[in-house]
């Protein structure tokens, strides 16, 4: 919206403006506005969850020192949803339609974790919608999410090929090219980029939901997180970035910094009221909406196989709750002491603010790795 009106519209009559017309003066702008209205608003929404009674409700078989956090308001995601959407709808150029896909990656799982926090809240306790009814959702808005892909792929503004770490010249097809040639497995090839697609956003979003268990812990790995795919998005969309590092060359790409970055700034502001003791929880709608909108942003910019890496603890965390369930179904013991993987250091006896630092630290080096495999290639 600014960037239409201090460019588009005034830049001819006042050649300074000339500036909005960069993608890294807009991400700097974008970033600080994100972080300055969720701080600012920070103070009104928690005056207003006390209000209206919208505090956390701790599940029962959690561990006991969470009890005390119960009534913390929560469904503080809307504010961080907030902070993202208008920093965008304001610096970025909204002619590009990656922007909007963006966008819609990030509010459609929102609404998912919005509904799921209204039924917690309805219910009076720490159970929302059934698990199947979640999955089914949220499979739903992914296949959304991969029909807009597909639109756009076949006009030519979107690929289907992939990045694959450590490997230059190994770009494979999701969509499977030489199936496409024959009527016969045409289906296939559309149905392997849709199961993948939804992999990817249902994964992306349970895992940060997973995480979120902790004071400031999620929110503190969504800012490592985003931090790098702000770094992704701009190598991915500008030419001599992209060339140098032989990935594939995305000119839409650019203005996604512009989100990342908004982003980045959102979660560093919600952080300010997160940090341990929370003053507030973001629920569902935080970390469904942030885990969708990383993985909308590592799929419209090709890096989907490079998002378990700079969402590392994130992986980690979803598989430790995989492999607990799994392995108490099969043989009736538990691997871990309490999961997630966090619960289990804090059955082990450390401080919640000792886990919370040490699981920065490994997102934030994991998440280093992750672009340093950008040119070790």
């Amino acid at each position: 919206m600014l960037y239409w009106l201090l460019y588009e519209v005034l830049y001819p009559y006042f050649s300074p403006l000339r500036v909005f017309s960069y993608v890294t003066f807009r991400t700097a702008f974008a970033s600080l506005t994100a972080l300055f209205l969720c701080i600012a608003l920070g103070p009104w929404l928690i005056e207003k969850l006390h209000q209206f009674q919208i505090g956390q409700y701790i599940r029962e078989d959690g561990p006991k020192s969470h009890q005390k956090k119960a009534g913390t308001p929560t469904m503080g995601g809307v504010l961080i949803v907030i902070s993202i959407i208008v920093p965008t709808l304001l610096w970025a150029n909204l002619t590009n339609p990656y922007v909007w896909v963006a966008m819609f990656g990030l509010v459609s799982y929102g609404a998912i974790g919005f509904y799921d926090d209204y039924c917690k809240i309805r219910k009076m306790r720490n159970l929302g919608l059934k698990g199947r009814h979640k999955l089914a959702l949220q499979i739903v808005a992914a296949m959304m999410i991969a029909g807009i892909l597909l639109g756009l792929h076949s006009a030519g503004a979107y690929s289907t090929n992939i990045n694959v770490p450590f490997f230059k010249q190994f770009k494979p097809d999701l969509l499977l090219q030489p199936m496409l040639a024959n009527p016969w497995t045409y289906p296939l090839a559309f149905f392997f980029f849709y199961l993948f697609t939804a992999f990817v956003l249902v994964g992306s979003a349970n895992a940060v939901n997973l995480t979120d268990g902790l004071d400031g812990l999620a929110i503190g790995l969504t800012i490592i997180a985003a931090g790098a795919m702000t770094v992704l998005a701009y190598t991915s969309g500008h030419r001599e970035f992209a060339e140098y590092l032989d990935l594939a060359r995305l000119p839409g790409a650019s203005e996604l910094t512009i989100f990342c970055a908004a982003m980045t700034g959102a979660s560093i502001g919600f952080l300010w009221y997160n940090a341990h003791p929370a003053e507030i929880f973001m629920g569902d709608v935080g970390s469904l909406s942030l885990g969708g909108g990383l993985a909308t942003v590592a799929i419209l910019i090709k890096q989907e196989l490079l998002l378990p890496f700079i969402g590392g603890v994130f992986v980690l965390e979803a598989v430790s709750v995989i492999l607990q369930v799994g392995s108490y179904k099969l043989r009736g013991k538990r691997i871990f002491k309490m999961a997630p993987l966090h619960h289990h250091f804090e059955a082990l006896g450390w401080q919640e603010a000792k886990i919370i630092t040490r699981f920065w630290i490994a997102g934030l080096v994991m998440a280093l790795f992750a672009l340093t495999t950008l040119k070790l290639r």
